[in-house]
């Protein structure tokens, strides 16, 4: 039975998500907007749908610290696991926006919740705060959209007349493609549990591998299809806009509608959430340099997730290497990875002036 589960949560997954990111593109293309724009705002939060669950459900629980451990590990997993396993698949282009507005939007979040975190609470005045800056990114977001829309508007009453009737027909697509997407998750997730189990895994290591990954599943198959369609800029859109609606409306709705709010150890304000600083201020010079993520980048953004991956179970399994694994990451290759991508990026706005 687990076997038939994993294969047809699977199938739902792929089927889900092509399904998903065919009716997005064919209602950006009915609004006039861009499909990044219908990537951070239909697509992204659709696909958060499962980590805003999570969100509520735990609140309402009185266990909202799960909601932050869940938006922390699914922006981490979204940049470097997804972004870097789609750009292996296929280079994937940046937009100027993202480059402009959306990576320093996500890197202020970022540093946002950490400061709000300090004091050990998200409590409920930062959850409004959250939620009202969502509000005021979505209200420029389709403000900017309808901007352009009219800027690039061609009087076409006959074409327009033919697309009309495609609206309800789109609207279903993404419906369907996203509850095909969180039921094909599901049973992935959970056949993948019982394997796992079968094989006398421990339940950390599952918690920590399999169960993290499953909220994120839907954002890393839409982004995967979504680049090998040719929709590269809503491949990252999605990845940017879930992260961004992760921190505002998960984020901001757990504190908002728990009674004592979110409680933030510090280890999480020691470790996790400085490295999920990290992870958004790698976007952007990764972004900057060519406005592609090469297959190169990608590369190194999956290296990434794996050593994080490792490093998670290595510590809370406390294992004897550890000590030598964390010495290795902290002087060695994350000084070589800065140094490496300020490099890149300062010859690449040589080259950019030289060329203005």
């Amino acid at each position: 039975m687990s076997i038939i589960l994993f294969i047809a949560g699977l199938v739902l997954l792929v089927v889900g998500a092509e399904i998903l990111v065919k009716g997005a593109s064919r209602l950006a293309s009915a609004l006039g907007v861009s499909p990044l724009v219908i990537g951070l705002t239909v697509v992204a939060f659709a696909t958060s749908s499962p980590e805003l669950a999570v969100g509520i459900k735990s609140s309402l629980a009185g266990q909202a610290d799960i909601a932050l451990g869940n938006v922390i590990g699914s922006n981490i997993m979204n940049v470097l696991f997804i972004l870097g396993l789609s750009a292996i698949i296929i280079p994937l282009s940046v937009s100027r926006q993202l480059i402009r507005l959306d990576i320093p939007l996500l890197i202020l979040l970022s540093t946002l919740v950490l400061l709000l975190s300090l004091d050990g609470n998200l409590g409920r005045l930062d959850g409004i705060l959250l939620i009202a800056g969502l509000v005021l990114y979505l209200w420029f977001l389709i403000h900017q959209s309808r901007k352009e829309k009219r800027e690039t508007e061609v009087d076409d009453i006959a074409g327009a007349e033919t697309e009309q009737p495609q609206w309800t027909h789109n609207i279903i697509l993404v419906i369907g493609g996203l509850m095909l997407l969180i039921m094909g998750s599901r049973w992935f997730v959970n056949s993948a549990v019982a394997f796992a189990e079968y094989l006398k895994l421990s339940e950390l290591i599952i918690g920590l591998t399999i169960v993290a990954a499953g909220t994120s599943l839907p954002e890393a198959v839409t982004s995967v299809i979504a680049a090998l369609r040719g929709e590269r800029d809503m491949a990252v859109g999605n990845v940017v806009g879930s992260n961004i609606f992760n921190l505002m409306a998960v984020l901001g709705v757990a504190a908002a509608i728990s009674p004592t709010g979110i409680a933030v150890s510090p280890s999480i304000i020691r470790f996790d959430l400085p490295v999920m600083i990290a992870v958004a201020l790698a976007c952007l010079p990764v972004f900057f340099t060519g406005g592609v993520i090469s297959r190169k980048e990608g590369l190194l953004f999956f290296g990434y997730y794996l050593a994080y991956t490792l490093y998670l179970i290595l510590a809370a399994s406390q294992h004897e290497v550890l000590p030598r694994f964390s010495a290795v990451m902290l002087y060695f290759v994350l000084p070589l990875t800065a140094i490496t991508l300020i490099i890149v990026s300062l010859q690449e706005f040589r080259t950019q002036k030289r060329g203005a």
